[in-house]
Formats: C-alpha cells, structure tokens, sequence
C-alpha cells in the first residue's frame, strides 16, 4: 500500500471516530439540560463525585486496554500473524474479565471509603459497569487494530444514546419516589438515575460489539486458516499474559496519571471549601457541580477531535513504527496535529467568545449562569492544550514510549497541585482555582509531551502554518462572532437564533482565511471531506 493511501486511510478512520465523538458530546450536552432540571446543581456535583471515583477505578481496571489491546494486536496484523493476534485477544478478554469482576467488587464495598457521604448510592450505582467497561474496551480495541474505527463509532453513538434516554427517565422516576422530601435525598435519587443510564449505555454498546464480532467470526476463521506461522512460532499464553502486563501497566500508569487530576483536584477543592470557608456538603456539590456538570461537560466537546484522532493513531503509527518506517509516522503525526490544531484553536476561541450565550442555550438554570459561563471561559484555553497532549500522548504510546507520558503526567500533576493549593489558600478564586489549575496542567502536559515527541522521531511541526496563522485566522473569527451575536442580539433580543448566526458567521470566516492564508495545500485538500468541492470553490476565488 502506499503512503498516500495509508495517510488517507488513517485520516478517514479517524474522521470516523471523530464524527462519532463529537456527535456523543454533544448528545451529552444536550441531555445534561434536562437532567439537571430534574437533579439540579446539587445532584450534579453528587453524580460528579461518584463518576470522578468510577473514572479512576475504570482507568486502573479496563480503560486504557482498547488503546493497549489496538496497539499489541496492530503490530501482530502487520506481520500477518493472525493466530498470534488472536491469542492475544483470548488472552486480553480474560485478563479483563477477572480485573474488572474484582475491580466492580471492591468498589460496592468500598464506596463508602471513595466518595462523599451522599455520593455512596451513586457509585454502587456505576460499580457493575465496570466490570462491562473492560469487556467492551476489549471489542473495541480489536477491531481498531483492524484499523476499522466503523463498529466503535456507532457503539459509542448508540451507548451515548442510550446514556441520554435511561438517564432522564430513571432520574425523573427516582425522582418521584421521594417527591415531598429534602433536597438533598431528591438530589441523590436522581444522580442515582442518572448512574444506571451511564450502565445501560455500556450494555448497549457492549451487546452490539459482541453481535458484530459474531458476524465477522466467519472473515476471522479464515484468516486464522491462511496464516502459516509455525507452531514454534506462535506464542504461549505465558508469554501473552506477561506481554500484556508489560504493556498494559504503563497504558494505565499513563492514563490515570494523566486524568488523575481531577480526582485530586476535586479532594483538594472539597478539603479547602469545608475547612478553610466552611462549606457544608450542599455547597460544595452545588458549586462543583457547576464547574464539572457545566463548563468542564461544554469544554470537552472540541477535544473530542484529539481523542478519536488519538485512538485511531496508535494503530496506524505502532504498525509503522513496528516496521521502522519512520518516515511514515512523521508524517501521520504531523497531519493528526495540525489536524488538531486547526480545529482546537478556533473552538477554544469561540468558546471564550461566545461563552455565555453557548451556557444560557445548554444550561439555562439563571441562578448558575454567571458562574458557569466565567468558567467556560477561562477553561477555554485549556482546549487547544488538552487537544495537543491528548495526541501527543497518543504517539508516544503507539512507538513504544508509554512511561515518557506517565514522568510528564506526574511532574505536571506536582506543578498544579502547587499552584491549586496556594491559589485556594492565598487567594478568594474559589472554584476558578479549578479552572486555572486545569489549564496549567495541560499546558505543562503539553510542552513535556511535544518535548518528548520531539526527541523520539525527530521532527518538527511547521510553526507559522500549525500555530501562528490559524490562531490569526480564529483571533479574526472570535470578534466577527460576538459582533455578530451582539448585533442580532440587541435587535431580537434572541440568544438563540443571535448564537446560531454567530457561529455560521464564525464557521464562514475562519474557512475564508485558512484559504486566504493558504494554511491547506490543495493535496491537502484532496484528503478532507468534501474537499474536491472546496477546491472548486477556492479557484473561482483565486485563493489557491
């Protein structure tokens, strides 16, 4: 196969995985409205509470294995050592099956030890989608060493689906059960709710990949029968387990480092509010729940790019490496980060921008708006940072490098937790602590990680091209915006219909300057969706 067909291949993957992550975050979004209608601020920081200590159990139990599993099978494919690649996939689903039995275990007994008193019921709630979490990551991680990003992309859409659905509907009949009664058992009713539509999500997605992993046992088995490796050649389950111990550990060692921090920010932020200010519990969920329920949940939508940009690197990239083609990964690294770039600086823009009106359409709750939208907009920044680390992460995993993330993680983990502490001791921030926080440690994860990509390929990404003229281009486009908006805002006094015609405005601009600036080559061009029709476009304009 070619470069050029290998570099469309992979941009078209991960396009797939991109279209599917964004769709999810914004299905999440959308239904986060409803819900905290129904739960409010202060079941928000509750289910927050509970997810936050789910999030790390998923992260030491079965979260990094689709990456882990894509990347140790993805080496064996390339080799065409099928039989070797499915022992693998044995081996992994049983490891998984055992660790997250015990992980769901632990965690139902132990949930009183993990989380907030009134969080307790929520994560029991999470604890058996674990379990299903390590299976179904397993599934995933196959079929993305297939370098087929299709049957993850429509799990993922039919799971957040489902999540949005059960979610509502179980926290509105939880809900009723305890209708006349505090706020606060109303509040851990409903997050309760919330908790087991997240589990019928994970069920959901879990059963569709096992249907088509059945479909496609026919396509496997007559791999297996082509491959001819001797038996001497094929490898024991011993070595299997020891391979994915040796593989496995720095994936989560990295990725929970790497997310780790909001777990501890958050102790940190809880043991600050009740002994320093004085908060009672209420308080402190209420105000976290809007910083973790509200502006974290809008900001993580643009940076669903860089992660389904990441998941679909690691195969494509531990292949190539695996063959020492070092070129070709270069080359797909510098496409996956200006790819990322092009798209994370504008967003981060447009969300500082556009901050309150994007709050007032997705969480219109008015006792919150302010707070809510400060927030987004100072976390605004941290999306362009999260996007780069996010990938570069990616790469360092997919040539071999997995403890480089996990030393950067841990000394931008020490960097933040310096600077939170003192801003929450010294200063009247308060939750804005938070946000400041978060973006130092993406910032510092940034810079270590592009250090280190730096180093181990030998590269370099094109400054003026990558950075300097998209983050003009968005400059240009962030004020066209909120004229925008403020214009058609003082004449309907409509913040919806004045957002919407904002962010077409914006969408317009930017792509006329990244034309005008000549940031795409017309090859470049070529690999974009619809981009034979932007080429068209561009030429009756004389921009290339």
């Amino acid at each position: 196969m070619s470069s050029r067909k290998q570099k469309d291949n992979f941009l078209k993957q991960a396009g797939i995985l991109a279209i599917a992550g964004i769709i999810c975050r914004i299905i999440g979004i959308l239904y986060r409205s409803p819900l905290t209608s129904i739960i409010g601020d202060e079941g928000n920081g509750l289910y927050s509470d509970a997810i936050n200590a789910y999030t790390i159990i998923l992260l030491i139990s079965s979260y990094s294995i689709p990456s882990a599993v894509s990347k140790i099978i993805s080496q064996k494919l390339k080799l065409k050592e099928y039989q070797n690649a499915q022992r693998i996939f044995r081996a992994v689903l049983l490891y998984v099956i055992i660790i997250g039995a015990l992980a769901s275990g632990l965690t139902c007994f132990l949930a009183k030890y993990l989380v907030l008193e009134n969080s307790v019921l929520v994560l029991k709630v999470f604890a058996p989608t674990i379990f299903l979490s390590g299976i179904l990551g397993v599934l995933r991680g196959y079929f993305q060493a297939n370098k087929t990003m299709l049957q993850t992309s429509i799990s993922q859409i039919a799971e957040q689906i489902l999540n949005a659905v059960v979610s509502i509907l179980a926290a509105y009949l939880l809900v009723q059960t305890v209708t006349g009664k505090d706020s606060t058992t109303i509040a851990i009713y409903g997050a309760a709710g919330s908790a087991i539509g997240t589990g019928v999500g994970v069920l959901t997605a879990l059963l569709f990949m096992i249907f088509v992993y059945l479909l496609n046992i026919g396509v496997i088995k007559k791999r297996l029968q082509r491959d001819k490796t001797p038996s001497n050649q094929l490898e024991s389950y011993g070595d299997i387990s020891k391979m994915i111990v040796l593989v496995v550990t720095p994936f989560i060692l990295s990725t929970a480092i790497y997310n780790v921090t909001t777990i501890l920010n958050q102790s940190i932020y809880k043991f600050a509010a009740a002994s320093w200010w004085g908060y009672d519990q209420k308080a402190i969920a209420t105000t976290f729940g809007v910083y973790s329920g509200k502006a974290v949940v809008i900001s993580n939508v643009p940076i669903a790019l860089a992660t389904s940009l990441a998941a679909a690197l690691i195969p494509s990239i531990s292949g190539a490496y695996a063959q020492d083609k070092l070129q070709e990964c270069r080359m797909k690294v510098q496409t996956a980060t200006k790819t990322v770039l092009l798209i994370s600086i504008p967003s981060a823009v447009g969300l500082f921008a556009l901050a309150e009106p994007i709050t007032k359409v997705l969480f219109p709750q008015v006792e919150s708006l302010e707070l809510a939208s400060n927030l987004l907009a100072v976390l605004s920044i941290s999306v362009v940072f999260f996007g780069l680390s996010t990938l570069t992460n990616a790469v360092l995993q997919g040539i071999g490098k997995a403890s480089r993330p996990v030393t950067n993680a841990a000394v931008a983990l020490l960097f933040q937790t310096i600077i939170l502490v003192t801003l929450l001791y010294y200063t009247d921030l308060g939750v804005f602590a938070l946000a400041i926080a978060n973006i130092m440690y993406s910032l510092l994860m940034c810079i270590f990680n592009q250090a280190s990509v730096k180093r181990f390929l030998q590269m370099k990404q094109q400054i003026i091209k990558s950075y300097l003229l998209p983050s003009l281009a968005a400059a240009i486009m962030g004020a066209a915006a909120y004229g925008v908006y403020t214009g058609i805002y003082l004449l309907t006094d409509r913040n919806l219909i004045s957002l919407i015609c904002a962010i077409l405005i914006a969408v317009l601009v930017y792509g006329f300057l990244l034309l005008v600036f000549k940031i795409f080559t017309k090859e470049e061009l070529q690999q974009i969706p619809k981009g034979n029709t932007v080429i068209k476009i561009a030429e009756k304009m004389h921009l290339i």
